[in-house]
């Protein structure tokens, strides 16, 4: 991970949360914890992140507690973190240490990570409330910081009277990207977008799966992507009807059509687009008819994309599409209200048309306006980030013509709300019939 871009920008977010909270309260949160391999080898380590959203500070071992302002008292932002280590950073690389992290990333103050408790039972006496990932790693701590301050009770300190969820709050503040994040986030789908040519490419009939997955991931990691934002899904032929398929391992067969879903992760925020193509280079009668279908419902979908609109409304407008395309080609019989309204079409198409997208792949925030009663789907806002994709899965199915089995098609890209519509980030991956097709004729 590349250093904080900017300080202030980390900064500002920490004074936005700080504004929503009561004077004088207290908010903490740790980062993501290694987590052990096998023997003495560890996973690739990611930071936590609603931690870097705060600090833009990517080592383990870390914390960050904020306190609000009270009175005549300023607010504060106290980092903790590895000590310096010139032993340790022979073996595992550069830390910052306490004193080079604070002036680097903007912090009030910096202390070891080893001294937390020591200062939570201080920095939560006589304070209102404290704000913490309620049911996170910091659980069993936050009780033994509370049950310290309240020891003192009888020399006249209290304990908080609150004790509250910090992450709708922090929520609602990422669901909306600035412009260091919109920036970042069209670079990462600019990447992966190239990834996804690149697989088209090396796309043949008897190509295995994870030689096409090895193409994304080179992609990826030579444009300065630090890994796959998600577990990459390449799925030749039948495979590609299993939504959250993983093995990578069959081999492609001639004629077999190919979905890959896969998506970088860049500084911290991902990327997440999906294509699917003829692995011969040429689509047939029927997987075409398939995939026009597919693309008409995405098309509709952004339309319904803008600010001032529903959320749900582009996988409504999709499901309309994608029902009145299942009847005309003979996947389903009846009228259009009857499959919409008995969810018929879930035989083939049994997912969302989006989800959010940010620091994870699919991201934080309410789907619906949760402050009124009949909590209708939430309207949408310059500098949120959706994915459209719709999709179709045709399994073996008595009654379903034998033509489009085992068809498997979903199209996905990655939009940012705009002022005046919407921007489409992954734009560069080809998705036509005839831009594939050319494509993959190149040679």
């Amino acid at each position: 991970m590349r250093p904080a871009a900017d300080g202030a920008i980390y900064a500002g977010r920490r004074a936005r949360l700080l504004e929503q909270l009561p004077a004088g309260a207290v908010a903490v949160l740790d980062t993501a914890p290694e987590v052990t391999r096998n023997a003495n080898s560890e996973y690739l380590y990611r930071h936590d992140s609603y931690f870097y959203y705060l600090t833009g500070f990517t080592e383990p071992e870390a914390a960050v507690v904020l306190v609000a302002a009270h009175g005549d008292t300023p607010a504060r932002a106290i980092l903790f973190c590895r000590e310096k280590n010139l032993e340790r950073e022979i073996w595992e690389g550069f830390r910052y240490g306490p004193e080079a992290a604070r002036a680097a990333f903007g912090f009030d103050e910096a202390h070891t990570i080893d001294s937390l408790d020591g200062h939570m039972a201080g920095l939560l006496s006589n304070v209102p409330a404290l704000y913490y990932a309620l049911g996170g790693t910091l659980h069993e701590r936050v009780a033994g910081w509370l049950s310290a301050v309240r020891a003192k009770a009888r020399t006249g300190v209290t304990a908080p009277a609150v004790v509250a969820d910090v992450l709708p709050l922090l929520d609602e503040m990422r669901l909306l990207k600035d412009a260091h994040e919109q920036a970042i986030m069209q670079r990462a789908a600019d990447i992966s977008a190239q990834a996804h040519i690149r697989a088209m490419r090396a796309a043949r009939a008897g190509v295995h799966e994870y030689e096409l997955e090895a193409e994304l991931l080179y992609e990826f990691r030579r444009n300065g992507a630090q890994a796959p934002a998600y577990n990459s899904i390449v799925a030749a032929g039948a495979n590609a009807c299993v939504l959250h398929y993983s093995a990578n391992n069959a081999q492609s067969r001639d004629g077999d059509l190919v979905l890959i879903d896969a998506g970088c992760e860049l500084d911290g925020y991902a990327s997440d687009i999906t294509r699917t193509f003829p692995v011969n280079g040429r689509f047939s009668a029927p997987q075409k008819r398939l995939y026009e279908l597919v693309l008409a419902a995405q098309a509709a979908a952004l339309k319904a994309i803008g600010p001032g609109l529903p959320y749900a409304g582009a996988h409504e407008a999709a499901v309309q599409v994608l029902a009145q395309g299942m009847l005309d080609l003979g996947l389903l019989s009846g009228t259009l209200d009857e499959v919409i309204a008995g969810k018929r079409y879930t035989q083939f198409y049994m997912h969302g048309t989006g989800h959010w997208l940010g620091m994870d792949v699919h991201d934080v925030g309410q789907y619906r306006d949760v402050t009124q009663s009949d909590k209708p789907s939430r309207t949408l806002q310059a500098g949120m980030v959706v994915t459209v994709e719709p999709g179709i899965y045709v399994r073996p199915a008595a009654g379903v013509p034998e033509e489009y089995w085992n068809i498997g098609i979903r199209i996905e890209d990655d939009v940012l709300v705009t002022a005046d519509g919407h921007t489409i980030l992954s734009a560069a991956a080809p998705k036509t019939v005839d831009e594939i097709e050319q494509l993959m004729q190149q040679p």
